[in-house]
């Protein structure tokens, strides 16, 4: 089929040729490194999982290729530590085995989600011990180690140390009978196991257990609080980060560990299952010799090992902080370790890191008005998203316009169907499918001679400056939320670009009509349209790729970059591919179905809606019906009471995001009303 595209510098995506060379940083340009929270190897991630790390990095990474920057996306299993071989002594096998069974489990859940790292890699790997015991060793001759000898749990009939969750006891504050040795589960406390009262060892509960004092070596933080806070004060100005549990908005350190001011940390554990301890030359080594690293502080060091087993020019990355910006990904319970405590170490080791630019974390999400549980069998997990035969774009999208940003979210079966039916089908869908079976049936698949030239659409144009001012003013808004990380709010941003084009096809009459009366009008509409469609397949990528791909494929074009105007790119006589509908509907009734399956009750939260699930009403005592799905042309007044409704949910999430007062909430409350006056609004506009 004929290709007539624009050609530009710029205008495409530069996509590496298979077998290509690493992935490396090039000098003077934006160089991108991203991280996902290392997921642990002794489960199956949940959705929860899903989006608080791994696919928001993902996306974050593939718009960064949209704009044809080096960019490198690194992710792989946490796989050592106590959660490793309690999990394998549970199995019955060795924590190697387990390690490569969730490894894989992991590996095939990512990919199915369309998680597009460059490298997805491992922690128990030759290179990882080696970086690990090297940055030891640096702190260690900088000053910053020393020994201390502690109670500790130890078995008898082991013979040896527990770790944490090798022991069970009573509560010491509630009683509780079965209180782990690192929490309590019946009244939330953080314990040490020493203080469990009538120890318990997992691996055979008859066995006796009595308290031993153990040495371990410890990192001096509190010697380098000074450095940390100066680099934390630093980096978040830089950065731009958004207020977390260690810094505020006025760059105040409020992290309750550091205002009362860091203690020494453990750097080691008695376990078999870790990274060797190295030698330093001192008079302690002995003591050592028999411990591995704590998995805190090994697991970090997983984001340049990993580098490391992906090429060994990883220190470009690493070591190269003029040049790189790290932008890391994870749940807010990750926060201290990824701004306080590795950072730390990093400064310690005293070589010049690539440190921290940008930190994006994640509140929690729920599931149906509880928690995700395994063993309840509430949720959907790993492979189980793929069972219920909703697509991974689907998926992706809904989680991405539900992502906790501020506050937690819920996952709702309803609101997950009623997002696929009224935004994907019902807006996207309908422009993209609309153009292209128009061009298909009334041009036999080739795009009509428009009169307008290649490159950049006027926004004087003197039948289409408004719709081209839109386009161009969202283009512009796309661009500046994603820099930001503000994910939600991008893609919030490409469904109201969508919109705009569904107003544009019905303002502009485009039909067999408009053909016969104005062929020239008509050719000019359809060239915009498809052109439109060309920038939309780049915006959405990120977002779903498998969409974004289906998109041109229809459109029979190379993948375009992200661009700051509207332009005339696919030209005159380009053939399209033969169109197909990108969504398909997913009936109402599913969601009882899948609540039957997966676990979970019919909740709705008071939370500020997204855009792809708006809030509905429910009648004390009745059980909430599914919102009806619009499914009429949208009008220019319905898109703009839609963006309305989007910047308003996006408002009350930011007053949210605050610290509480009587003012914040008074103000909460105030927007609350107008989300759902501006709710109502938008429905009586659909159903008159």
């Amino acid at each position: 089929m004929a290709q007539k595209i624009r050609s530009a510098d710029g205008l495409l995506q530069v996509i590496p040729s298979p077998g290509h060379s690493a992935i490396l940083p090039k000098k003077g340009e934006t160089n991108v490194l991203i991280t996902s929270a290392l997921p642990y190897c002794n489960n199956v991630p949940h959705l929860g999982n899903i989006i608080g790390s791994t696919l928001s990095a993902d996306v974050f990474s593939r718009y960064n290729r949209t704009r044809n920057r080096p960019t490198l996306y690194i992710c792989g299993t946490d796989e050592y530590g106590t959660a490793t071989e309690t999990q394998a002594l549970k199995e019955g096998i060795t924590p190697r085995e387990l390690c490569d069974k969730y490894h894989v489990l992991h590996k095939e859940t990512y990919e199915w989600f369309d998680i597009g790292f460059d490298y997805f890699g491992r922690t128990s790997t030759p290179l990882h011990t080696e970086i690990c015991q090297e940055i030891y060793q640096n702190l260690g001759k900088n000053g910053y180690l020393e020994p201390q000898s502690k109670d500790q749990t130890y078995c008898e009939d082991c013979g040896r140390f527990l770790a944490d969750r090798f022991v069970e006891g009573i509560c010491p504050h509630c009683g509780y009978e079965d209180a782990r040795g690192d929490q309590c589960d019946s009244c939330s406390r953080t314990l040490d196991a020493i203080e469990l009262i009538k120890p318990r060892c997992l691996v055979n509960k008859s066995h006796r257990v009595v308290a031993r004092t153990s040495t371990h070596m410890y990192v001096k933080l509190d010697t380098l609080q000074p450095q940390t806070e100066e680099w934390i004060k630093n980096a978040a100005r830089r950065g731009k980060w958004s207020p977390n549990s260690v810094i505020n908005h006025d760059l105040e350190i409020i992290d309750a560990r550091m205002k009362a001011g860091l203690v020494p940390a453990p750097l080691t554990r008695d376990l078999v299952w870790g990274v060797p301890v190295p030698p330093l030359g001192r008079e302690d080594d002995e003591v050592m010799q028999t411990k591995v690293l704590y998995v805190w502080y090994d697991a970090p060091i997983g984001y340049p090992s990993i580098t490391a087993n992906y090429t060994p020019e990883w220190k470009q990355w690493w070591f190269n902080p003029q040049d790189v910006n790290l932008y890391q990904f994870m749940g807010k319970d990750n926060v201290y370790f990824h701004t306080v405590y590795f950072p730390s170490i990093q400064l310690g080791d005293k070589r010049d890191w690539t440190t921290l630019f940008h930190l994006s974390t994640t509140e929690y999400l729920n599931y149906e008005g509880g928690k995700f549980s395994k063993s309840r069998n509430r949720g959907v997990f790993g492979p189980q998203a793929k069972e219920t035969g909703i697509s991974s774009s689907v998926w992706r999208y809904y989680l991405l316009s539900t992502r906790p940003e501020s506050a937690d979210a819920m996952f709702s079966w309803a609101d997950c169907i009623t997002a696929n039916n009224n935004v994907l089908l019902n807006n996207f869908g309908n422009f993209v499918n609309r153009v292209l079976k128009f061009i298909s049936s009334q041009y036999q698949g080739v795009v009509p001679e428009s009169n307008d030239s290649p490159g950049p659409l006027s926004p004087n144009d003197p039948d289409d400056s408004v719709f081209i001012s839109d386009v161009n003013r969202l283009l512009q808004e796309y661009i500046t939320v994603m820099d930001a990380v503000k994910l939600r709010q991008g893609l919030h941003t490409v469904m109201a670009i969508s919109q705009v084009g569904n107003g544009y096809l019905q303002s502009s009459g485009l039909n067999k009509a408009l053909m016969t009366s104005n062929p020239q009008r008509c050719a000019q509409v359809v060239s915009r349209a498809i052109n439109l469609i060309y920038v939309l397949s780049a915006l959405v990528e990120p977002y779903m790729p498998a969409t974004a791909k289906a998109i041109l494929v229809q459109l029979n074009a190379p993948p375009r970059a992200v661009p700051e105007v509207l332009s005339t790119d696919i030209l005159a006589g380009h053939t399209i591919g033969k169109p197909e509908h990108l969504f398909k509907k997913i009936e109402e009734s599913m969601a009882d179905k899948f609540r039957e399956r997966f676990g979970g009750n019919e909740v709705k939260t008071e939370v500020a809606p997204s855009a792809a699930a708006p809030t509905k009403s429910k009648a004390k005592g009745k059980k909430e019906a599914a919102a009806p799905v619009f499914s009429g042309e949208m009008t220019q007044e319905m898109i703009a009471k839609e963006t309305e409704i989007t910047q308003q949910g996006d408002k009350i999430r930011s007053l949210k995001a605050q610290p509480k007062s009587p003012e914040t909430d008074a103000q909460v409350k105030e927007e609350v009303e107008t989300l759902k006056r501006l709710k109502n609004e938008l429905a009586q506009l659909q159903s008159s």
